[in-house]
C-alpha cells in the first residue's frame, strides 16, 4: 500500500480539480461546496477516460510479463483540471509485437470509453443561439462531426451545440487519443510505427512533427506541442530486446485500427475563439 500512496494522492487531487473544473463549466461558484455536485459528471467522466488509456497500457504491459506502475495521474488548475496520467514502463520490451500491443491498448481502450461518453453526453447537450455569446469554441474531429449530426440531425443556421460536461469529457478523451497515437518518439503511434515499420520509423517521425508545425498554422497549441514533443521527447524510439521476429497478422490489423481511429478523433484546430 505504500508504494501505492502517489498514486492515490495524486488521483485524489486529480478528483478536486476536475471536479473544480465540472463546477465551473457550469457556471456555478467552486468554492461553494452544495455546488461541487454539477461537476461531478465531468470528473468522473474524465477520470474513466483518462484511466482506462493508461489502465489499457498496464493490464496488456503485465500479461505480456512487462513490469509497469499504477496510473499517475497529473491534476491542473485548469478548465480541464488535468493534464492526464501516465505509466511507467519498468522492464524493457521485448518485441516489436508486444511493442505494438502494449502501445495501441492505451489509445483503443480510451477511445472506446469516450465513445460511449459521447454519445450519452450528446443525448444530454442542447441547441443554443450563438449570437453575441462569447467563449471557446471546441473543434470537430470527423467521428465525433458524424456522433453530432446524428444526434442533432438539423442545426439552424446562429445556432450550435452546447456540449454538456460529459460529451466534453468524451471530446477531451478524443483529442488525448488523436495526440497520443501521432507516431513520433516514444508516443503510443511513435511505438505502433516503430513495431510495424522500424527502419522508417525516424523518418515518419520527422515527417509527423514537420506535420504538427504546419497545423500550428490552424491552432497555435501544434506549436507548443511540436516543440515539447522534440524536446522531451524526440524522434528516436529504442529497439527492443528482440528487433527481428517477424510480428503476426494480429498486430498488423491492431496497428493498422490504431492509426485509423488517429484519423478518425484527429482534431485540426481543437480550439478557437
Amino acid at each position: 500500500m505504500k508504494k501505492y500512496i502517489i498514486n492515490i494522492v495524486l488521483f485524489i487531487i486529480t478528483v478536486i480539480t476536475t471536479t473544480f473544473a465540472g463546477t465551473l463549466q457550469r457556471g456555478l461558484n467552486p468554492f461553494i461546496i452544495k455546488n461541487l455536485i454539477a461537476g461531478l459528471p465531468f470528473s468522473i467522466s474524465i477520470i474513466i477516460i483518462l484511466g482506462s488509456h493508461e489502465l489499457g497500457h498496464y493490464f496488456v504491459a503485465r500479461k505480456n510479463g512487462i513490469s509497469a506502475t499504477f496510473p499517475y495521474f497529473i491534476p491542473a488548475p485548469h478548465f480541464i483540471g488535468t493534464f492526464g496520467a501516465v505509466i511507467k514502463m519498468q522492464s524493457p520490451i521485448p518485441n516489436r509485437k508486444t511493442l505494438i500491443e502494449v502501445g495501441a491498448a492505451g489509445p483503443i481502450t480510451g477511445f472506446i470509453f469516450s465513445t460511449i461518453a459521447i454519445i450519452f453526453g450528446l443525448k444530454l447537450s442542447s441547441l443554443v443561439k450563438t449570437s453575441g455569446m462569447e467563449g471557446i469554441r471546441l473543434g470537430n474531429s470527423i467521428l465525433f462531426y458524424i456522433l453530432s449530426k446524428i444526434s442533432f440531425k438539423e442545426i439552424k443556421e446562429g445556432y450550435d451545440i452546447l456540449l454538456h460536461p460529459v460529451a466534453f469529457a468524451g471530446w477531451i478523451g478524443y483529442f488525448v487519443t488523436a495526440m497520443n497515437l501521432f507516431p513520433i518518439g516514444q508516443l503510443d503511434g511513435g511505438h505502433i510505427i516503430y513495431g510495424l515499420f522500424p527502419s522508417k520509423q525516424r523518418l515518419i517521425s520527422l515527417i509527423s512533427v514537420i506535420i504538427m508545425v504546419g497545423f500550428g498554422f490552424l491552432w497555435n497549441g501544434w506549436l507548443f506541442f511540436s516543440l515539447i514533443t522534440m524536446v522531451l521527447i524526440g524522434i528516436i524510439h529504442p529497439p527492443t530486446i528482440d528487433d527481428y521476429s517477424p510480428i503476426d497478422l494480429k498486430s498488423i490489423i491492431i496497428g493498422i485500427i490504431a492509426m485509423i481511429l488517429f484519423i478518425l478523433t484527429f482534431i485540426p484546430a481543437p480550439f478557437s475563439v
